[in-house]
């Protein structure tokens, strides 16, 4: 399978990370089980799925409210990454992402824009060889509104110096691509992994 891009001659290529550069959606879902299980909190893998992209502690604040629960948030925040990291050395690249950077990696800046603290960003492109190969990496804590917000892709089109009219996303989740449409960006849409 391969991932045509939209008509256009773009300036810079932004990637989602999880999901779309890594194949680590899996991974993480089997990290938030694993640590959420522990506390009786139901999260169904259709869920997880629909509310990819969202930051980490977002999500432990939406259920803490859906089940009425009171979990630490930072704490389960920690220990979900933590857990993740454990099983890092079963991550691999989505390899239709993959072959865009090997092609245009040198011709056009690139950036990482998640939903993902930068840890965890950082770690999972370093297993994978892919860090160096990026100008900026744009993550949870360096905006204010998350996605669908337009504001993680804008900042990463400003430090790149490239208007957003010239950037091509790559992304995984509807509210990454809300986000890119948002941004007035082109985009492209990275299947799930049940869907490749």
């Amino acid at each position: 399978m391969t991932l045509p891009l939209p008509e256009g001659s773009f300036k810079a290529y932004l990637f989602d990370c999880d999901g779309t550069i890594v194949d680590s959606m899996p991974l993480h879902y089997k990290a938030w089980k694993h640590i959420l299980d522990e506390h009786g909190c139901p999260f169904p893998e259709d869920q997880f799925y629909a509310w990819g992209g969202r930051p980490i502690r977002e999500i432990l604040d939406t259920l803490n409210t859906l089940h009425g629960l009171d979990m630490d948030i930072e704490a389960i925040a920690h220990r979900k990454e933590q857990h993740y990291f454990t099983s890092l050395h079963e991550l691999e690249a989505v390899p239709e992402v993959l072959e865009h950077i090997e092609s245009a990696h040198g011709h056009v800046p690139f950036a990482v824009v998640s939903g993902s603290a930068r840890e965890s960003v950082v770690k999972s492109l370093e297993t994978l060889g892919l860090l160096d190969r990026f100008e900026t990496l744009v993550c949870a804590g360096d905006y204010t509104h998350a996605k669908p917000h337009p504001e993680p892709f804008l900042i990463a089109a400003k430090r790149l110096g490239v208007t957003p009219q010239d950037c091509v996303v790559f992304e995984d989740t509807d509210m990454g691509v809300e986000s890119a449409k948002a941004a007035g960006m082109a985009w492209v849409r990275v299947p799930q992994p049940h869907e490749r």
